[in-house]
């Protein structure tokens, strides 16, 4: 196994960090290994907002759940699939279909996986913030995001302030992969994945926003989940933000 199949498969997400800001060449390197994630056909539909005054990045934290990691990480960015540079090209161009927003959102992911990755070979760590989509007409408000751009994911960089957590376990590559064609599921199938998870959670106790204190397995983690999402109108916003129209 090379160092960098190790670091991927020893990814854990870190929430607690030092009161210590990066260097120009560590935030420089992290984002030239982001950027040159793949991208479709070189259309390079991201923007990386990085939130560094201290006081919007606390009106940040209020609209994503106030997590009071983002307040205190040395770094904190907003990745936005970005059309708007796009349009301004080729303003002739209908990009309202929803397969423009879909090559956004797979280039943001890309990216966005490139720059943590490129920040734990450093000794860093971090943990991606889904809640920027919670009140995601409030944030676009607060960052000022024109017509095309939309966030999709905030990520935390920084020092870690202890040990990383032990390793999640993940669905088994029998459940995940397939071959050739989609295979049945069967909840069954994933009996000693539940346990595992439930060991897992008894040894490390929860209690992070948005998860159970409590957790028995995974099938109870994904429907304790599903039942308490707090869901934005995301259609309406996307619509307004020109996408998801066709």
């Amino acid at each position: 196994m090379n160092e960098t199949i190790s670091l991927l498969q020893n990814h854990s997400s870190v929430r607690k960090f030092e009161n210590k800001p990066l260097t120009e060449e560590q935030i420089n390197n992290i984002f030239k290994a982001a950027n040159q994630a793949s991208s479709f056909s070189l259309l390079q539909a991201v923007s990386i907002i990085r939130i560094s005054n201290p006081e919007i990045r606390q009106q940040v934290q209020e609209l994503c759940a106030d997590q009071p990691y983002i307040s205190e990480v040395a770094e904190f960015w907003v990745f936005c699939a970005d059309f708007n540079r796009n349009h301004q090209i080729a303003p002739e161009v209908d990009l309202s279909y929803a397969e423009f927003l879909q090559i956004g959102t797979v280039d943001v992911g890309l990216m966005a996986q490139n720059a943590l990755v490129a920040a734990e070979s450093m000794g860093l760590g971090g943990v991606y913030i889904g809640a920027v989509r919670l009140q995601i007409e409030k944030l676009t408000e607060l960052l000022d995001l024109p017509e095309y751009v939309t966030p999709v994911v905030g990520l935390c960089i920084g020092h870690p302030a202890q040990e990383k957590n032990p390793i999640k376990p993940r669905l088994p590559q029998s459940i995940v992969m397939h071959t050739d064609s989609y295979e049945s599921f069967s909840v069954n199938d994933i009996k000693e994945y539940d346990e595992e998870m439930r060991k897992y959670y008894e040894a490390r106790p929860v209690k992070a926003p948005f998860t159970a204190k409590t957790i028995k397995g995974w099938s109870d983690h994904i429907k304790d989940h599903l039942e308490r999402s707090i869901l934005p109108n995301m259609l309406e916003h996307l619509n307004k933000q020109g996408y998801m129209k066709k």
